[in-house]
Parts: C-alpha cells; sequence; structure tokens
C-alpha cells in the first residue's frame, strides 16, 4: 500500500523532514532506514562531506548541489533520531546554529567594530571560548576533535599553541627540528624497534604540521598535491613512457632551488 504523501514539482525542507520521518516508521517505513542508529551512519556523513569537498574542488556546480543534499540528509537522519528519542528535533538544530551565529558576530547583529577579518576572527575566538567554558588554551586545545584527519587536528593544535605566546617557533627553527627528526629516525630504524618508529614518525609529522601552520600551508592540501603527483609519475614509469617519473615535479624544484644556492 502506498504512503499518503504529496507529491510536488518542488519540494523544500519541511518535505524532507516529512521524508525522513516515513522513513524511518516501523510499519510503511523503510526497513533499513527505520533501523539506523547514530553511530551505524556516521561513516556515511564522513563520505559524503568529503563527496562535497570533491565537488568543490572540481568546481561543478551540479554535483555539488547534489552532495549538499546528502549531506543535509544526513542531518535531517540524525534529527529525526533524536526526534524519536524526545531529546531534540531539526527545529532545535537551526534554533542552536542561527543563535550561535548572532552571538559570534557582534559587529553584525551588535555594537563592536571591528577593522578587518583579524578582528573578526579574534572576537569569534574569545565568545566561543567563552561560550565553551574554555579557560586556558589546554582546554581550547583539548576542545580539537581526535577524529579530525591527524595533520589538520595537529596544525590546529600548532596554531593554539602559538597564540596563547607559550610557543615561539619559527619556521627556521622548525626546519631545524625536521631535520633533527630525520636524523633521529634514522638511528631508530636501525635499532629495529617499532614503537620507537611509531614515536618518531609522529613528533616528525607533528613537527611538519606545525612548520605547515606557521607558513600558511595546508598541510592535508599538500600532502594530497604530492600524493596525486605521485600516482601521475608512476603511471609514467609504469607504462614505460618516462621510466625517470619518479623524479616529481617538488623533487626538480628541490634540485633547482639547491643548485641556485649553490
Amino acid at each position: 500500500m502506498a504512503v499518503d504523501f504529496k507529491f510536488k514539482e518542488k519540494y523544500e525542507i519541511g518535505d524532507l523532514l516529512e521524508i525522513m520521518e516515513i522513513l524511518r516508521r516501523p510499519e510503511g517505513g523503510c526497513p533499513w532506514d527505520a533501523v539506523q542508529t547514530h553511530k551505524s551512519i556516521r561513516r556515511d556523513f564522513i563520505e559524503e562531506t568529503y563527496e562535497v569537498i570533491e565537488a568543490i574542488n572540481k568546481d561543478d556546480k551540479a554535483l555539488m548541489r547534489e552532495e549538499l543534499g546528502d549531506v543535509l540528509m544526513q542531518v535531517v537522519f540524525h534529527a529525526q533520531i533524536e526526534r524519536e528519542a524526545g531529546n531534540f528535533d531539526f527545529s532545535d538544530i537551526a534554533d542552536g546554529i542561527c543563535k550561535k551565529l548572532i552571538e559570534r558576530h557582534p559587529h553584525v547583529f551588535g555594537e563592536v567594530h571591528v577593522e578587518g577579518t583579524e578582528d573578526v576572527l579574534a572576537n569569534w575566538d574569545a565568545i566561543k571560548r567563552q561560550s565553551k567554558k574554555q579557560e586556558t588554551y589546554t582546554s581550547a586545545m583539548r576542545a580539537v576533535p581526535r577524529e579530525l584527519p591527524a595533520l589538520m587536528r595537529a596544525e590546529k593544535i600548532h596554531h593554539k599553541a602559538v597564540k596563547s605566546g607559550v610557543v615561539k617557533d619559527s619556521p627556521e627553527e622548525l626546519v631545524e627540528k625536521l631535520s633533527a627528526d630525520v636524523q633521529a629516525l634514522g638511528l631508530v630504524l636501525r635499532m629495529k624497534h617499532p614503537e620507537a618508529n611509531d614515536l618518531m614518525f609522529g613528533k616528525l609529522l607533528f613537527d611538519a604540521a606545525s612548520l605547515a601552520d606557521l607558513v600558511k600551508a595546508d598541510p592535508e592540501l599538500a600532502l594530497t598535491g604530492e600524493t596525486d603527483a605521485f600516482i601521475e609519475s608512476f603511471s609514467q614509469v609504469e607504462d614505460g613512457s618516462d621510466p625517470d617519473a619518479l623524479l616529481t615535479e617538488s623533487d626538480s624544484l628541490w634540485e633547482e632551488a639547491l643548485s641556485k644556492h649553490n
């Protein structure tokens, strides 16, 4: 028996909420949707978010519209689960984000004056720390989710450490740290101690992410770009078109810089 639902030429957010409620019904809904939990669909949220990023990188507007819809569906899905549990619903989510945006933009909705984006970001951070009762920079660091990609999290943690004034690394100092990390890693590898390997790799990667923070590079994008370059170079070696192609563009730039320096 078909469900009682009004089909339209163009749907809106209220229709999406209704569709999700229908899908979650124990009787007459979808058997799969009805049994899902926050944990069972959490990976889907991550995947849909990355597909939005893919659409943005490709500058594909049609794909972006579709993928943003998939992300919105995930929000509605989680909201419906909590609505059924009697905790909150989609309107509570909308209410919360509206209030947060108003609170964190006092230069728009209040009387605070700002000179530019730096003032805006400073105000945002100060209001965020106050609203979340982050009385120390350590508490602000601990509030950064461990579930973030590791390089992104490391960069954010270092950025907060620099803002605290406690950490005063310079790019040159971090380059020296990275050089020392590589030497120490070589020593550890000769020791053949797996746990020490993890520790040294962790230090090397954290220092690399910290350097990226200071020079305003995006470590995630940088590594993605280098990985893409490696795949392209590898393909040229594999198909025989360029046996020396594993010397990537970044390697060539590095050699050129060294020759000029010498």
